[in-house]
């Protein structure tokens, strides 16, 4: 006849089993929240990255406060090419700059007025063309008044991008501190090529990037 245990070493065998169960489940947590994190870390640090959009340089396609998918493994398999948006450190003022690609090693950038030039042939700029349209049926232009708005100028007189750099503008050109003021930027200094805007989600999209 087998022996029956008494009861309280029962209860205290199944309190035992509960407590380790549950110490298990806990371990497993922290192990996926472990993982995540990692993951997380490795995904921002190598693949993608977060960006916000500060301040009206790249009206009217992109406004202050939209949050950005930026994809920083893009450019380590080729070089950025003409109107890709793109985010990029600038050193000397301590944070990232949102702007778009106008000219890539060898081109001959000029820009008059309203009129941009890559080697020496006109380019039409789909992405601001109503902007501009709208901006010279007041009278005005798009670009803005005065010398400093152009390029060259009385900053930069280098006209022809070097090797391992960009010359790249904001699409608000009249309310833009890029290349114009700036001088080309390195492609070391680049984070990646903006790909989606996630927030608000509204305008959740993939961003199209124009080419000549």
């Amino acid at each position: 006849m087998r022996q029956q245990l008494p009861e309280r070493a029962v209860t205290h065998a199944s309190g035992s089993a509960k407590r380790g169960g549950a110490y298990k489940e806990i371990v497993e947590w922290i192990k996926a929240l472990v993982i995540a994190v990692v993951l997380v870390f490795l995904i921002r640090q190598f693949l993608f990255a977060p960006f916000i959009v500060d301040g009206p340089s790249m009206q009217p396609n992109f406004e202050t406060g939209e949050r950005l998918i930026v994809n920083k493994i893009l450019y380590a398999i080729r070089e950025p090419e003409f109107g890709e948006v793109v985010v990029f450190d600038v050193p000397e003022q301590g944070r990232k700059f949102i702007k778009r690609v106008i000219g890539v090693p060898g081109d001959t950038i000029r820009l008059e007025g309203d009129d941009l030039y890559i080697n020496d042939k006109k380019i039409d700029e789909p992405y601001i063309k109503e902007a501009v349209e709208s901006a010279h049926a007041q009278g005005t232009l798009y670009n803005g008044e005065g010398l400093d708005y152009n390029y060259p100028n009385s900053r930069f007189t280098e006209t022809t991008v070097p090797e391992g750099k960009i010359f790249a503008l904001g699409d608000n050109r009249s309310d833009s501190t890029d290349s114009r003021a700036i001088g080309f930027v390195d492609d070391d200094e680049i984070v990646g090529r903006a790909d989606v805007i996630f927030w608000p989600l509204n305008k959740l999209e993939f961003i199209k990037h124009w080419t000549k």
